[in-house]
């Protein structure tokens, strides 16, 4: 009987409901016959050559249609490379769409693709596309995992031009970042081409294949954080430059001319940041050379991330606006008023418009015009008197019910306006462990849906989430602005009384931030809430990302049962 195992705990149900914008790798014209691979050399491409007994398994001979495990069934084949193939396929249980890599279980890298495959899905990290089941079945081994609708892979961006400062600096900080925590976790890529990059629509980065696409082609490394951060420093190379860092073309970029070395990004293209440029150089460097000779080269994921946090800030370009048409003066702004307009031979005509009266000098006038003075000035006295007993009357009068029109901890102020909601670009799930709960369902918290929620499963014995390993900072929700904006208050509406919790926001500099230690400021104290937490702050925070931090669990039906939730997140600016 065939042997069948996920990747993780209820990893089935971990997912993205987006395709992949671009496929990983290129068919042949007539999409028959075997990939050829058109992607530059670099030193993480040249490792790992295959053995003629590596592609004696061939490529399980599926079709559109088929159904793996009752569940997923394929419908197009984007790649099929070297033994294996790649799907884009349908989870017909979730109703949900999936990519699926395919190979014969006898397959030489199978136990290897089935191992990375595993590891990465227990990462857990939003940053990285999220591999979903791992199975042997029915002599094939596949790998499900998500596929991304509204994301654009890094090759496009890179056809449309060379990024911007600001684009180029998100990019590098992203991918730097997530892969740090990768390699703490000892995972490593070894195959981060632009293809294997995608920006999703709120501007975040995604990164396919962690583990997995290298182990696929059988590639390795002896220094994969090496290798990991030389991968990095050349997609910021071709952001910058639009230029592959390397004498061959790939990608659809250009490469470099041959003969020259490796010249730095703002002597291929004028106008490039000269602190990027000097980044990308680091990261580049073999055998301790450097474009910079005050700066040592990056060597490792995590270097490079510090390295980059500590340039001074890019902002994001100013928006650009469309010039008002030039004003135009009327005639009477012009002076003409009154004067006899030009007749096309030069003679003036008789004025159309009668000259002003000539203002009164006599004393009769200057006295009516003192008397008029008068008048107003007492009836603007009047009518300012009558105005402010009306508002006072009405002040007494509402004064019955309990309330005034002051505030009474601020004196006579007057009362703020009130504030606007504030649009929600996405939320995640809050996973400092690494691991996930319920992560498809964060999105059920910000829908605007009281019906639906993020909930928690039951955990028993423990408040604190079951006193699992790896919940000991508890769980929650990540809340995405879509951009730094002033935040003056919230609502969050609970799936149960009785949770104890926080809301804390994250610095306005923070990207993609995944722990505690990510959201430095305090928004409310962390204590047991009701069905709702509403606050409206004394001042508003500067923040693109909101945490509402999860540390215990009410009870739930019988004894010794927990489970908890956020129904309805709501922002205001």
């Amino acid at each position: 009987m065939a042997e069948r195992s996920t990747a993780a705990v209820d990893v089935a149900d971990n997912s993205g409901d987006e395709p992949l914008t671009a496929k990983a790798d290129e068919a042949t014209a007539d999409g028959t016959a075997e990939a050829q691979e058109t992607e530059g050399t670099s030193p993480q491409d040249t490792d790992g050559e295959r053995s003629p007994s590596e592609t004696a398994s061939a490529t399980p001979d599926l079709h559109s249609g088929h159904k793996l495990a009752r569940r997923y069934r394929l419908e197009e084949c984007v790649t099929r490379l070297d033994g294996f193939s790649s799907w884009r396929a349908v989870d017909e249980k979730l109703r949900r769409a999936v990519g699926v890599h395919l190979l014969p279980a006898d397959h030489p890298r199978a136990r290897s693709v089935l191992a990375a495959a595993r590891s990465s899905a227990l990462l857990g990290d939003p940053r990285f596309v999220q591999v979903l089941d791992a199975v042997e079945e029915d002599d094939l081994v596949y790998v499900v995992h998500e596929w991304l609708p509204d994301a654009t892979e890094l090759t496009a961006l890179l056809a449309a031009g060379p990024m911007d400062a600001h684009d180029a600096y998100q990019l590098v900080s992203q991918v730097a970042q997530a892969m740090a925590a990768a390699h703490r976790e000892g995972l490593a890529h070894l195959r981060l081409t632009p293809g294997a990059v995608l920006r999703s629509s709120t501007g975040q980065y995604r990164i396919r294949g962690l583990a997995v696409n290298a182990a696929l082609r059988g590639i390795a490394a002896d220094g994969p954080q090496r290798a990991d951060t030389e991968a990095i420093g050349a997609l910021l190379y071709a952001a910058l430059t639009q230029r592959w860092p390397y004498e061959v073309d790939a990608y659809g970029l250009t490469g470099l001319p041959k003969g020259v070395g490796l010249l730095a990004p703002d002597q291929v293209r004028a106008g490039v940041h000269r602190g990027l440029s000097e980044i990308a150089m680091r990261a580049l460097a073999n055998d301790g050379a450097t474009a910079s000779r005050q700066e040592q080269p990056c060597t490792t994921p995590d270097e490079l991330a510090k390295a980059v946090a500590a340039m001074p800030r890019i902002r994001p370009p100013e928006p650009s606006f469309t010039a008002p048409p030039e004003y135009q003066r009327t005639t009477y702004q012009q002076g003409s008023f009154g004067r006899p307009p030009t007749a096309p031979g030069g003679a003036a005509t008789q004025p159309v418009m009668p000259a002003p009266p000539a203002p009164l000098q006599s004393r009769t006038g200057k006295a009516l015009k003192w008397a008029v003075s008068a008048l107003l000035i007492a009836a603007l006295g009047l009518g300012s008197w009558q105005l402010a007993e009306t508002l006072l009357d009405r002040g007494n009068d509402s004064g019955g019910t309990g309330t005034t029109q002051t505030n009474p901890e601020n004196g006579d102020k007057n009362i703020p306006a009130p504030a606007k909601p504030l649009r929600i670009a996405g939320a995640t799930e809050f996973m400092p462990g690494g691991s996930g709960i319920k992560q498809e369902d964060a999105p059920d918290a910000v829908d605007g849906k009281p019906d639906t929620a993020w909930i928690t499963p039951q955990y028993q014995g423990y408040a604190n989430f079951g006193n699992l390993p790896n919940r000991k900072q508890g769980s929650g929700i990540v809340v995405d602005l879509g951009r730094v904006q002033d935040v003056s208050g919230f609502t969050i509406k609970m799936y149960r009384s009785g949770q104890k919790a926080e809301v804390l926001s994250a610095d306005e500099n923070a990207s993609t931030p995944s722990s505690l230690s990510d959201f430095p400021q305090r928004l409310t104290k962390i204590g047991t809430v009701g069905s709702s937490l509403a606050e409206r702050l004394d001042r508003p925070v500067r923040t693109r990302y909101i945490l509402i931090h999860i540390t215990e669990l009410p009870p739930d039906g019988a004894a010794g049962l927990f489970r908890g939730g956020i129904s309805e997140i709501s922002v205001r600016g």
